[in-house]
């Protein structure tokens, strides 16, 4: 990200654009209970990097864990199915996913299989990252290497968790008072 003071690029725009798609998204989450973690999966063949505007989304949703009972249900898997469904097509070569947490290692692969061209996150996970932690996307055994941009706007990503799982706390400590 551009230093304090410095004029953001195009890219990190568009960046920002669509990962405050995805905070909202993992506000949503919030409200149904979920591990907040939204995510946005644009083509980006066209618009990018200049206009957020004019790119094609292909999927926007948040975890569903809880709510469909599936452990696989994180909000990634959910918008590469989406996603794929849309285009017909299970490769998502030139699409741009953004995520508000770290993919973990499930999503990670998911996403090297599904060939998507970018991950961009906002707050990395440094206990379950399937990037930073265990090193999916670099792996050299795999055929298929995205870019990997991180901590676009990563307080904001930050906060929605942290307040998610302090409000968790407090309830689980209520109750044992009780």
């Amino acid at each position: 990200m551009t230093e304090q003071g410095e004029m953001p690029t195009e890219e990190e725009l568009f960046d920002e654009y669509f990962m405050r798609i995805a905070l909202e998204e993992a506000r949503k989450a919030v409200k149904e209970g979920e591990v907040p973690a939204g995510c946005v999966i644009v083509d980006a063949s066209t618009a990018f990097p200049s206009d957020p505007s004019s790119a094609r989304i292909l999927a926007v949703t948040h975890n569903r864990t809880e709510t469909l009972a599936n452990a696989t249900s994180h909000a990634e898997m959910l918008a590469i199915s989406e996603a794929s469904e849309k285009l017909g097509a299970w490769r998502l070569c030139n699409t741009r996913i953004y995520v508000t947490k770290e993919p973990c290692p499930m999503c990670a692969g998911a996403i090297i299989l599904a060939r998507i061209g970018s991950v961009v996150w906002g707050v990395s996970d440094p206990k379950r990252g399937g990037g930073t932690e265990f090193g999916i996307f670099r792996h050299p055994g795999i055929n298929h290497h995205p870019e990997i941009i991180t901590g676009v706007l990563e307080e904001e990503s930050r906060e929605v968790l942290v307040d998610f799982f302090r409000s968790r706390r407090a309830v689980k400590d209520k109750e044992k008072e009780i």
